[in-house]
């Protein structure tokens, strides 16, 4: 009997189930634990994106089923409802998915008993919910999240990025050699910052160029920070932070020296894996960028921080964070910051970055930074590369991008990104 996309959506349900849990869990680590593994390729990737469209559109599924379950059922089956009602309401069969809905919750060794729910409940969906959706307001952002976003950047602005969250991300390449060339390869539209947007890509390792390593899947945010770095060929450049190492292959690709620093081992192998692919070379430590010791020309720091700008990418983030560990990340930026200036030679330059939306992890640390350094120089000049616009730099000389610029090209990445000059 042929499969009806039960096996897909089952372990989509099961992603749902473990990053809305009592001990909630990022996507990102449960695929690098294997979660997925088991399925052929298509199926992977089905399961990946109905959790993530999921996520993207749960305040709207909630508001929806609502209507219909006046006594919350168990966690899976909510997430049943869930998938099924996104599914429904974004042009799905109503027959297939109801189906295949029904199908998986009367295979649950404990849940069975809730398929006549199931069944009747999406079925209302089916015939209500496509009208009912277009309706609602672009699902908002977590209070603990929202309020500090709201206060940094106003109502209007914080909106404008719930929609372009909503709306989720194209698909960002960099190319190893001409981006032209590659966005016509790929079908894909050439940004004015360099980058190749391709808008339905399909499975990324069967795309052109893939096995040829002539490119790499970075957003278009990502990939301003080497930009402004201006690597020259044979300068020694520490890359601090550096896994899975989109700015790592840009790097070695203008013909650096580069020592890649990261303190994961697996997201080192998977540098390690796209350096094998791309055919790029790089120097590769696994350890605490605080340790790390040398004098280099350039240094780039893509520091650990909330990761609050990549959420048109990673939607699970604002459910299976709550903000608890932001102070300590913070502390972190700074001891890095420190650390990585003490490595830079007179003359050098550092571009500090985080794909974050707060500006604790960006604008105020580059302003504490400057007040305990005072061979620590701002280089605005340098964020001016092809495509960044005067407006994206703000007053202390950094570069802040949100997910909303760019809307009517798909949006990009919330990045804060700076270059320092140490004089001397």
């Amino acid at each position: 009997m042929a499969d009806t996309g039960v096996q897909a959506r089952r372990s989509a349900v099961y992603l749902l189930d473990q990053i809305l849990g009592e001990e909630p869990r990022l996507m990102s680590e449960l695929l690098a634990g294997g979660a997925l593994d088991k399925l052929p390729p298509d199926d992977r990737a089905r399961a990946q994106r109905l959790a993530q469209e999921t996520l993207r559109g749960m305040e709207r599924a909630d508001r929806l089923l609502q209507k219909h379950v006046k006594k919350s059922p168990p966690l899976t089956v909510r997430n049943v409802l869930r998938v099924g009602t996104v599914e429904l309401c974004q042009g799905g069969a109503a027959h297939g998915v109801v189906n295949a809905m029904v199908t998986l919750v009367s295979q649950h060794r404990t849940l069975s008993h809730l398929k006549g729910l199931t069944n009747a409940v999406l079925r209302k969906i089916a015939a209500e919910g496509p009208d009912a959706w277009g309706v609602l307001r672009a699902p908002r952002l977590p209070k603990w999240l929202r309020g500090p976003l709201t206060e940094a950047w106003g109502p209007e602005a914080i909106a404008a990025m719930e929609v372009a969250h909503f709306a989720g991300a194209p698909l960002d390449l960099t190319a190893k050699g001409d981006p032209q060339l590659l966005a016509e390869a790929t079908g894909g539209v050439l940004l004015p910052t360099g980058s190749v947007r391709v808008a339905e890509a399909g499975q990324v390792s069967a795309m052109p160029g893939f096995a040829a390593g002539d490119w790499w899947v970075q957003d278009a945010a990502a990939a301003l920070p080497v930009r402004i770095l201006a690597p020259k060929t044979g300068e020694q450049v520490l890359d601090l932070c550096a896994a899975p190492g989109g700015k790592t292959m840009q790097l070695a690709a203008a013909g650096a020296a580069v020592t890649a620093v990261d303190s994961s081992a697996t997201r080192m192998a998977r540098l390690r894996e796209n350096l094998t692919r791309t055919g790029l070379q790089a120097e590769l430590q696994t350890g605490d960028a605080r340790a790390v010791t040398g004098s280099f020309d350039a240094i780039l720091l893509d520091a650990p921080c909330s990761a609050t700008g990549t959420l048109r990418r990673h939607p699970d983030l604002p459910y299976a964070k709550d903000g608890s560990e932001f102070g300590d990340l913070i502390e972190l930026q700074a001891e890095l910051l420190d650390h990585a200036w003490s490595l830079l030679k007179p003359g050098g330059r550092l571009v500090f970055c985080t794909c974050s939306l707060l500006p604790d992890e960006g604008e105020v640390q580059v302003d504490e930074a400057l007040e305990r350094h005072g061979d620590m120089v701002v280089d605005r000049e340098a964020l001016m590369v092809p495509g960044v616009e005067a407006d994206w730099v703000t007053s202390e000389g950094g570069l802040r991008l949100r997910p909303d610029f760019w809307a009517d090209r798909g949006g990009m990445d919330g990045f804060y990104i700076v270059c320092l000059r140490k004089g001397g």
